[in-house]
């Protein structure tokens, strides 16, 4: 049985009441046509929920916006989805192409402040964001009654004399699904050992960001990230929130996460007092009478294997208001750094990883519950 707006149907009653299913689910390709975005391709997708969302192929096939019912999940920046080719690879020229979006991957041979190592001059948080994928592939298929909604395709960083790492990415959903996954297989096809770094900067913000937002998360341990020039950020907990403030500085906290007994971590960001009825001008009574549709939030599910560290950045800056979840399997101190404490991981020629992340919408506050008492006591 499938169970869309309300109503549970087989597959073939449903495909009865539609002339083709993407009057429900599936996904819309398009072009950005001006400014700096011109050239970008794009391909929406929607499951039938209200949940929804745009990957982009051009920039490395991450997440740019996502929404659900209108409401939007995530922290978008002033720079829009920037054209690869306007991609400024030195220092922190990657901040004028950061749009933030639901998902913006760092890495694969960089993540942290821009720095030098061994002979190579390397940007804040890589390149991989900026690279166009090839042998992209979007599509859709039945499986029993599960209408599955997919795009993959790979991306390559690679130079002459150099590392030359591919990764394929699949991003995949379903009909009745408020979720999406994310699975990445990189490999080394070259011929000499490589650096790898990997985090995903997933951005959430207004108005899961809120006075009244919580943090749920199996901490063991929080530290509040230094900077490498000793400055500390503004103090202030992981897990207290505010207002936008003026002149407000960054803050990053790095955690040791406790796995379930499937070395899977929850992380949850949540607004019990956000309330969709409310948002959308219904009637008041009808607020007051459907108490259990309070709340909105988002959960990322990972592996720990995978990704040994969690890094959370919190930045409640007016304009830049936003909660990073950031799973990763390195440190975020720039590969120079990393190296020197002998914190990189390295991919032999032929190796290969994979990872693994799931985020979804919370709907409600009797979701948000469920989630957070999955967390390992």
């Amino acid at each position: 049985m499938i169970e869309v707006y309300g109503q549970k149907l087989l597959r073939s009653d449903l495909l009865k009441r539609v002339g083709d299913i993407s009057q429900i689910a599936g996904f819309r390709t398009s072009t950005r046509t001006e400014g700096n975005e011109k050239g970008v391709s794009a391909v929406d997708f929607y499951t039938g929920t209200g949940f929804f969302f745009t990957v982009l192929p051009d920039r490395g096939l991450d997440i740019s916006f996502a929404s659900y019912r209108g409401i939007p999940l995530c922290w978008r920046s002033s720079t829009g989805d920037v054209a690869p080719h306007f991609y400024e690879t030195q220092g922190d020229g990657w901040l004028r192409s950061f749009y933030g979006g639901l998902l913006t991957t760092c890495g694969m041979v960089n993540v942290g402040p821009a720095n030098e190592d061994v002979d190579e001059q390397l940007g804040l948080h890589g390149r991989v964001s900026n690279i166009p994928a090839k042998n992209v592939w979007a599509d859709t298929r039945w499986e029993g009654d599960r209408y599955q909604i997919w795009i993959q395709g790979k991306v390559r960083e690679t130079s002459v004399f150099g590392h030359n790492l591919e990764r394929t990415r699949r991003v995949s959903t379903e009909l009745g699904s408020n979720s999406v996954k994310i699975e990445d297989l990189v490999e080394n096809i070259g011929w000499q050992q490589a650096p790898l770094m990997i985090l995903f900067h997933i951005n959430i913000g207004w108005p899961i960001l809120d006075q009244s937002t919580e943090f749920f998360a199996p901490s063991t341990q929080v530290k509040q990230h230094i900077a490498p020039s000793g400055q500390q950020a503004t103090t202030g907990q992981h897990d207290q929130f505010d207002s936008p403030q003026p002149d407000c500085q960054e803050q990053v906290f790095l955690h040791d996460m406790q796995a379930d007994g499937n070395n899977h971590v929850y992380v949850i960001l949540a607004n019990r007092d956000f309330n969709l009825e409310r948002a959308s001008n219904l009637d008041a009574a009808m607020e007051s009478a459907s108490s259990n549709k309070r709340g909105i939030g988002i959960y990322v599910r990972y592996h720990k294997t995978q990704f040994p560290r969690f890094v959370q950045w919190k930045m409640l800056g007016e304009s830049i208001y936003c909660v990073g979840l950031e799973p990763a399997n390195c440190g975020i101190a720039g590969r120079a750094t990393e190296r020197a404490t002998g914190e990189v991981e390295h991919l032999e020629p032929g190796g290969r990883r994979h990872y693994e992340v799931e985020i979804g919408v919370l709907t409600d506050n009797n979701q948000i519950n469920e989630v957070a008492s999955l967390q390992p006591s």
